[in-house]
């Protein structure tokens, strides 16, 4: 029974997880650039965004994992006055970085 109980726990818990972080306002605007630099656009930093890649030692989905650091990217970009980001690493340990760019 105790067993039953703590997989419906971790179950539950590990589901609820992409709710996580939200994107702001400001975030919903900045726009993600797949791949390459944008042209015509300033690059004015970066950033690494960082989420926690387990939870009790069980691998987080890697479609869930993109989705919360893109979406800490752009609140982050936004924040520096950036509107534009782009994937600069692949994720590593819950770790991604992203270059912030001013597009016209």
């Amino acid at each position: 029974m105790t067993r039953l109980c703590f997989s419906l726990l971790t179950i539950t818990l590990i589901s609820s997880c992409s709710n996580w972080v939200q994107v702001t306002s400001e975030g919903q605007t900045v726009r993600l650039v797949p791949t390459g630099i944008p042209a015509n656009c300033d690059r004015i930093g970066r950033v690494q965004a960082r989420t926690l890649g387990r939870i009790i030692g069980i691998e987080r989905g890697a479609e869930r994992l993109q989705d919360e650091l893109t979406q800490i990217a752009r609140n982050e970009a936004a924040d520096r006055g950036g509107n534009t980001i782009v994937p600069e690493s692949l994720i590593a340990d819950g770790r991604q970085t992203f270059g912030i760019y001013l597009c016209p």
